[in-house]
């Protein structure tokens, strides 16, 4: 885990935002946005620290909510608890199998807009509800599932790629000759 890796995630944090903003193709064909956070913040939690949970969840809700009709700051508390129950258990998650990022994927892309919305209505806010709600949730959470295995192959090409890796030293030099006997 080094400031590369950090800066890679909160790189991918602020084009996700915005391409979710700027590129509309997606919403028009299935009717609903992909979003884009969930799926990073899997990779966060399962690949990197706390440090880099928190600042992809404040900064990354914030660009968010400033691109979008979400009151300003609603989509952090949401993307910080998917991140943070994902840290605390990475030790039990098999983080390698592209099975496990896909349904991490896809219960992340699922329980943020869901605990979004419990949050919007419990402060008094009147969002736009309904029964394509429910496909939009689908769509989302289908969306997420799928970039969930993309994020982890991305990001693991570019630390392959540009991210030295020390070579462990052995104590014994092969070019010594060990004397042996009485």
């Amino acid at each position: 885990m080094t400031w590369l890796n950090t800066v890679f995630v909160l790189l991918a944090t602020f084009l996700a935002v915005f391409w979710e903003a700027a590129f509309q193709g997606i919403r028009h064909v299935l009717g609903a946005q992909i979003d884009l956070l969930p799926p990073l913040m899997v990779y966060a939690a399962l690949s990197t620290g706390l440090s880099t949970v928190c600042l992809v969840a404040v900064l990354g809700g914030l660009w968010f909510d400033s691109l979008s009709a979400n009151p300003l700051g609603v989509t952090v508390l949401p993307l910080f608890l998917v991140g943070l129950a994902l840290f605390v258990n990475r030790e039990l998650i098999l983080q390698d199998q592209m099975f496990a990022q896909f349904v991490l994927g896809l219960a992340a892309s699922a329980a943020a807009p869901v605990m979004t919305l419990l949050l919007l209505l419990t402060t008094g806010h009147k969002p736009l509800f309904g029964w394509g709600s429910v496909w939009q949730l689908l769509v989302m959470s289908a969306g997420g599932a799928l970039a969930t295995p993309i994020f982890f192959e991305l990001f693991g090409w570019l630390q392959r790629t540009l991210v030295h890796v020390p070579v462990a030293e052995i104590s014994f030099r092969p070019d010594r000759e060990i004397r042996r006997g009485r």
